[in-house]
């Protein structure tokens, strides 16, 4: 899919941005014309902008996706300090692109960091997002899953070539993939690392984010429940992978318990933490939630 590439400063104003827009513009004739309505789309962790490229061929036609690199990952620079690699400072950063795009109230998704960035983002300003969909993330998170995306963030000398790094990524995410081949884990290397100048291959973010996810796995988690219902009305959409190790059912059973508004959730069948949504499950749930709620 093509998009427009999009620089904006961030919110502390010592960060040039970096973000995809995709489908800009005017939607089709049926529609009336009318510009599309806006989604923004947050990735998780050590991904970028790239991890969504399968979703945008399936939204992009009646939606402006705006889909940003976090601080210190993908095309956007790394933070001189390390402190700032945490939801509050990203969803901060989140309110400047929209202001910059003039954009007021998007729908959001968002992939397990992106989902928390969600609940933030609505805790700043309650009930302004018309649909929020949780991609494998919730107010509770499985310690199994803590603990395996520590003993991997921020580690690790650079790879010789695409195929080490190929093989790097089936190694520390086989087990959420079980069905996957060399081809896909070849394309998982692409958009997840890059090349230096010396011809090897890194993973594309700052290795200095793992010292704010050490403080995740190092303490008790915070309890996120209040600032769940503070999302009050607005409908949700949860998706979960079946062979998640970071977010459980009863977790996702309690989601909904603890929400007043519409909530629909989908279990995404052999695939773990997380789900790239453009599985056909994905879609099924993803695409008829968007046209009720968000146009």
């Amino acid at each position: 899919m093509d998009y427009r590439e999009h620089r904006y400063t961030s919110a502390c104003g010592q960060l040039e941005l970096f973000a995809r827009i995709y489908g800009e513009g005017e939607g089709s004739e049926e529609g009336g014309g009318q510009k599309k309505p806006p989604l923004l789309l947050m990735h998780g962790l050590t991904r970028n902008s790239a991890d969504f490229e399968g979703l945008a061929a399936h939204l992009a036609g009646n939606y402006m996706l705006i889909v940003p690199d976090q601080r210190g990952r993908g095309l956007s620079p790394d933070d001189p300090d390390p402190t700032n690699y945490r939801p509050p400072v990203y969803a901060e950063d989140m309110f400047a692109l929209l202001a910059d795009l003039n954009v007021e109230q998007p729908g959001l998704i968002g992939t397990s960091m992106g989902g928390l960035m969600a609940i933030v983002m609505n805790a700043m300003k309650p009930e302004t997002f018309p649909a929020v969909i949780f991609n494998d993330v919730g107010p509770v998170l499985m310690d199994e899953g803590l603990a395996r995306i520590g003993g991997y963030v921020g580690g690790g000398a650079p790879m010789e070539d695409w195929d080490a790094a190929a093989k790097a990524c089936a190694d520390i995410n086989g087990y959420a993939y079980p069905n996957y081949g060399r081809e896909d884990w070849q394309s998982w290397a692409r958009r997840t690392c890059r090349q230096l100048p010396d011809g090897r291959v890194s993973f594309a973010y700052d290795p200095a984010i793992a010292e704010g996810f050490a403080d995740v796995t190092d303490s008790p988690q915070p309890d996120l429940w209040p600032m769940w219902e503070l999302l009050g009305n607005t409908p949700v959409l949860v998706l979960r992978g079946a062979l998640s190790d970071l977010l459980s059912p009863d977790t996702v059973a309690t989601m909904q318990q603890r929400h007043r508004g519409p909530f629909v959730s989908q279990v995404i069948p052999d695939i773990g933490h997380a789900p790239f949504m453009d599985e056909p499950e994905a879609l099924a749930a993803i695409i008829p939630f968007l046209k009720e709620h968000v146009g």
